[in-house]
């Protein structure tokens, strides 16, 4: 028995040339019509025993690894790619093994195969989308370790759990409302889809070797095996390759010079890496990105980086000379790091007003500064844009007119031809559920988290509103705004010194619009591969329960049983248990929850002109789809996206310039020269390439981490060569009299 929804019609499907002039109309999208085939079998079993087997395995798996290096120094991230590839001959062992007869579930009428048949396609796309529920990072967890490891105050847990179950389900709500707009409709394409489907069709699909060449599955072998070979050299055996900067080996003495060359704390000119984590590790496969969005990004990146930001700091803006160009910490006015002991009330566990008027404002790198004046921009862009561009036929959408002729298109009609939709109250039943019990994970339990009621009301509003214009431009760019600096913005600055309260907030409107976004785009991938959507949705929320569960499991077990895990100062020496990503939440948790933005970016603040990037970004779109409309024959005026164009460089922290310099070299590469003059060759292996190298680099990683790094064995230092970029004076500070702990900095007079 397969528990997977009936489809309506138990019959494959082919749409072809042969079928009417209605039927055959492919995607309007060029990359889908090269990617995406427009066939379906309904009769393919989904819901199998293997599915649920191996599903269920991979997602707690995934779940456990992902959170347990995370807590350590050299954290560790393990994609759901690797296990699209190792549940394949998993799952044709189980095919070729296990027994064919039917096993009937006592006292019902229920019965089921172990082994249905053949291991299929449909199969593992659901095992994929059950990994893909525990291979992405559950933000809630965050909140409980500093609770523990940070603030050392006890934390039900009860609360704990419910506030991770809750953040995770909610997006659930918000994809059933906007499934319609991001999943039917053809023009949101959802470019990293198209990396997975291409991986599926080369292990699945049964294809000729041309001659002289390879078969996609042969390709991307051979890519994978290059691609793990070759990751031990920059991994271990020369690390420094994964960021060279030129001019800093030329100019070993000018702190200028290397501020303008480093491409980890600088502008990075002149800098490269020879290391596909380099390029694609913090903003993602640019081969999976289209190639005007990159434009965008690069102008964006070009204008702020090079033109805004050495204008800025070298006429000493916001005092900027005092403190490193390029830097995510927080600092006092005489340049050093900022002390929150002082501002904190250990007792209370609120604001210490006197302390902070006694010691210091907070100041910011120049870098930090306009990173969050381009997150202000990028979402107020966001909202603009969508509307404007979007506004209309989303409005047709609600209302219904003109959909079904507008924006179906072949695979939406297979889709509702052949399978029953989802109904729209299993989204509104767990929506429901899962506000009820955030509130009272929120007001009960001696309100630990210290977010009233209304907090978690105002948050899901504020996902509601901003998470059909990100998935938007998610779903057309492949780069997502988030919300983590606006909801800290708006909590703090309507419920001050309550640190908990501010990071609590955050991530039900963060996460909740992440996770919708994150399962919509799981529908997309089930929309292009056929999948029953009653079964992707069963498949998602148990997948999201099993998750969550395992990652809260594997996060309360190591913070109660590692002593002092996240305090370096009171570790063993050598221990990996710093938790680097946490000791960032939790400094953010002091900025925005105590001394808050109305003391940063307010009256009381240095930055309130950062506040001028809200009005930006609200206008920016503006004179486009202006233009747009005057000269509608020039298409390219069209392909201007302000909210890409302006969070170009929005990437960074943790992302850095030599990220995007090789990010950029790449992607402009295969998105333009290769894709218009080996349009075929990019159709066959553009994807599938990406994939491959993703892969091999996370099996290396995965090798070197438990045979060298679990022992403390990490990179070759070669004679005169430094595990970094080799610009020891990028970070130095130029204003006269400002001395740092770095003894090669010179104090400038």
């Amino acid at each position: 028995m397969d528990f997977s929804a009936s489809p309506k019609e138990l019959k494959p499907e082919t749409l072809d040339t042969g079928e009417q002039s209605d039927e055959v109309n492919d995607s309007p999208i060029e990359q889908v019509r090269l990617t995406v085939p427009i066939t379906d079998d309904p009769i393919l079993p989904c819901l199998t025993f293997r599915t649920w087997f191996l599903g269920t395995i991979s997602c707690a798996l995934l779940a456990f690894l992902n959170q347990f290096f995370g807590y350590r120094q050299n954290g560790l991230y393990i994609s759901s790619v690797s296990a699209q590839i190792v549940v394949l001959p998993i799952g044709k062992l189980m095919a070729a093994y296990l027994p064919t007869r039917s096993i009937r579930i006592p006292k019902t009428k229920w019965s089921f195969s172990l082994n249905p048949g053949p291991f299929n396609l449909k199969e593992h796309v659901l095992i994929i989308i059950f990994a893909n529920c525990g291979s992405n990072s559950v933000y809630a967890v965050g909140i409980i370790t500093i609770v523990k490891a940070f603030y050392h105050r006890e934390l039900h847990p009860l609360a704990a759990m419910l506030l991770i179950q809750t953040t995770q389900m909610l997006g659930y709500g918000w994809a059933g409302i906007l499934r319609k707009f991001l999943v039917d409709s053809p023009y949101m394409w959802w470019p990293a889809n198209l990396v997975q489907v291409s991986l599926f069709r080369a292990l699945h699909d049964v294809e000729r070797r041309p001659k002289g060449g390879l078969t996609r599955l042969q390709f991307f072998v051979v890519v994978l095996v290059s691609s793990f070979s070759y990751y031990v050299v920059p991994n271990y055996l020369f690390p420094s390759i994964t960021a060279i900067s030129v001019v800093c080996l030329i100019w070993k003495n000018s702190v200028t010079a290397q501020q303008v060359g480093s491409g980890l704390r600088g502008l990075g000119i002149g800098s490269f890496a020879l290391d596909w984590s380099t390029v694609a590790g913090f903003l993602g496969s640019p081969l999976a990105t289209p190639g005007f969005a990159i434009i965008n990004i690069l102008v964006g990146y070009v204008l702020m980086v090079y033109i805004v930001i050495p204008i800025a700091y070298w006429n000493n803006l916001f005092e900027a000379r005092r403190f490193p160009l390029f830097s995510s910490h927080v600092y006092d006015a005489t340049g050093r790091p900022y002390n929150v002991s002082l501002v904190l009330n250990e007792t209370t566990f609120d604001f210490n007003r006197q302390g902070y008027d006694d010691y210091s404002k907070i100041h910011l790198s120049i870098f930090f500064v306009f990173a969050y004046g381009l997150s202000f921009a990028t979402l107020a862009a966001t909202l603009s844009h969508v509307s404007l561009f979007h506004g209309r036929s989303i409005w047709e959408q609600i209302t219904k007119a003109s959909f079904q002729h507008k924006c179906g298109d072949v695979h939406t009609r297979l889709m509702k031809k052949n399978y029953d939709q989802v109904p729209q109250w299993w989204f509104n039943s767990i929506l429901v559920l899962s506000v009820a019990l955030a509130m009272f994970a929120c007001e009960g339990f001696g309100r630990q988290l210290q977010l009233p009621y209304w907090g978690v009301l105002l948050a899901m509003s504020l996902a509601l509103v901003f998470t059909l214009p990100v998935g938007v431009i998610t779903a057309t760019t492949n780069q997502s705004p988030g919300l983590n600096v606006i909801a800290e913005f708006i909590i703090g600055f309507m419920y001050p010194g309550r640190p908990l309260a501010n990071v609590t907030f955050k991530t039900y409107g963060y996460m909740s619009m992440t996770q919708a976004i994150m399962f919509v785009s799981d529908f997309k991938l089930g929309h292009y591969m056929k999948i029953p959507p009653k079964s992707m949705f069963v498949v998602q929320l148990v997948g999201t329960v099993i998750a969550s569960s395992v990652y809260f499991g594997t996060a309360w077990w190591l913070i109660t049983t590692v002593e002092n895990i996240c305090d370096p100062t009171k570790l063993p020496q050598g221990s990996p248990w710093t938790c680097p990503g946490d000791d960032v939440f939790y400094n953010v948790s002091i900025i925005w929850g105590v001394v808050g933005p109305l003391r940063m970016f307010g009256r009381l603040g240095l930055y309130s002109k950062m506040n001028y990037f809200f009005l930006i970004g609200i206008l920016a779109p503006i004179p486009v789809w202006v233009l747009s409309h005057i000269f509608p024959d020039k298409k390219w005026i069209k392909l201007i996206n302000m909210p890409v164009l302006i969070g170009g460089a929005t990437g960074f922290f943790p992302a850095r310039a030599v990220n995007y310099m090789c990010w950029f070299s790449v992607g402009i590469f295969f998105n333009f020269v290769v894709y218009r003059r080996f349009k075929a060759w990019w159709a066959r292996h553009n994807y599938i390439l990406s994939a491959g190298l993703d892969a091999g680099v996370a099996f290396m990683a995965i090798l070197c981490y438990f045979t060298l790094q679990s022992h403390n064995i990490y990179g070759i230092r070669w004679w005169g060569l430094d595990l970094d970029d080799h610009c020891p004076l990028a970070s130095c500070p130029t204003a006269p009299g400002i001395k740092v702990a770095n003894p090669k900095c010179p104090v400038f007079h």
